[in-house]
């Protein structure tokens, strides 16, 4: 029976969303999923995290997209024409290929085992040959788990968090060449960035254009390599980076710093850096959007017959009127002492729920007080 390949998964599906979702609905996807599946967090799940990962990848760059939506998002339903035509990944029945001396062929059923299918493919609809072109190698994401109090939240904040990641080399500062090295052809791909594998099965032989392992796909080599990071270009360090928390984000909103992930492969981009943000729950105070709620307790005689009391608000103690007649529940208006929008910096309002406090006990001239209250009421 002729060897298929196939996606398990559609990414659109993966991320929870549609087909033609924008750039930022999939990054909001992707981080609300990531955020849930992390495996650093009690519940996590890295087989999942993974997936995620892996359609981020491909979904938040736009050739990879193309290419993803072009041969169909199972990549099983792209036609089964063979390589020359370039019409798709699915499907594809390999039988009918061989392999003859120095060319590329496929025999048989194929097991591809841990291949990278991008290689596959890029090598399939390209003949084979490199063409001089190279794919850099984008460093990986980072997580990062931040926790600030409610006051914090209101008023913004830092943070000083220690990473331990792969960075640019600074001796050779991401080149992997030492000092004035010069870069020349590289001899093992000739400068394609490519090399032919032929792997040997009991069907047959298959031919597989991938990745130089010299050059990394780059198609030149340092003449010396760096003695600090033996030509890779990136070293692992201690980082210490001060995150910027602005006023009036919310309880688990990602921050993201560009550029602050883990280091590229030689002439490639650093990943990104996504902070999650957590917000500690206050014992007075309460979010809901940009007003803070709180309560406060006065005596049955100050509901009645109206006075002042103290209240906690973010920015300290106020006085607060209370007006004559006051019923237990009303609620009053503090303006200006809630959270800062986002984007604007404006406070919204405290919003100060009165609870009128009953004695549970009374006196003899309390109760008599009462009681020709109520007989004056009548």
């Amino acid at each position: 029976m002729p060897g298929k390949i196939f996606m398990a998964n559609d990414y659109y599906q993966l991320l929870g969303v549609s087909k033609g979702a924008s750039d930022d609905e999939i990054k909001k996807a992707y981080r609300k999923l990531a955020h849930k599946h992390h495996p650093d967090k009690a519940g996590g799940n890295e087989a999942k995290f993974k997936e995620i990962n892996e359609a981020y990848q491909v979904l938040s760059d736009k050739t990879k997209r193309s290419q993803y939506d072009q041969f169909g998002q199972t990549f099983d339903q792209a036609g089964r024409s063979g390589a020359g035509g370039g019409q798709g990944f699915g499907g594809f029945d390999f039988s009918g290929f061989s392999s003859q001396g120095g060319g590329q062929g496929f025999g048989g059923d194929f097991e591809f085992g841990g291949g990278d299918f991008e290689d596959i493919f890029s090598s399939i609809f390209s003949g084979g040959r490199g063409g001089g072109t190279t794919r850099r190698k984008r460093g990986k994401d980072i997580q990062v788990d931040v926790e600030i109090d409610f006051s914090e939240m209101v008023r913004g904040t830092t943070r000083q968090i220690n990473l331990r990641k792969s960075a640019v080399c600074e001796a050779c500062l991401g080149t992997g060449g030492e000092k004035n090295s010069e870069l020349k052809t590289c001899s093992t791909c000739g400068g394609a960035g490519r090399v032919q594998k032929v792997s040997r099965s009991f069907f047959g032989n298959f031919s597989q254009v991938a990745e130089c392992p010299d050059c990394h796909g780059v198609g030149k080599r340092v003449e010396k390599k760096c003695s600090k990071c033996g030509g890779d270009g990136r070293v692992m360090a201690e980082n210490q980076l001060e995150i910027a928390i602005p006023a009036g984000i919310d309880d688990g909103q990602t921050l993201s710093m560009s550029g602050a992930g883990e280091a590229g492969g030689v002439g490639g981009v650093s990943g990104d850096l996504y902070i999650n943000v957590h917000v500690k729950a206050h014992k007075d105070f309460k979010r809901n959007g940009q007003d803070i709620l709180s309560s406060v307790e006065i005596p049955f005689s100050t509901a009645a017959l109206g006075g002042e009391t103290i209240i906690e608000t973010i920015d300290g103690r106020l006085t607060l009127k209370i007006p004559a007649g006051t019923q237990s529940g009303e609620q009053f208006r503090i303006r200006d002492k809630g959270v800062p929008n986002l984007h604007s910096g404006a406070r919204g309002n405290q919003l100060v729920k009165v609870i009128v406090r009953i004695p549970k006990r009374l006196s003899r001239d309390q109760k008599r007080l009462l009681e020709e209250l109520g007989r004056l009421g009548e």
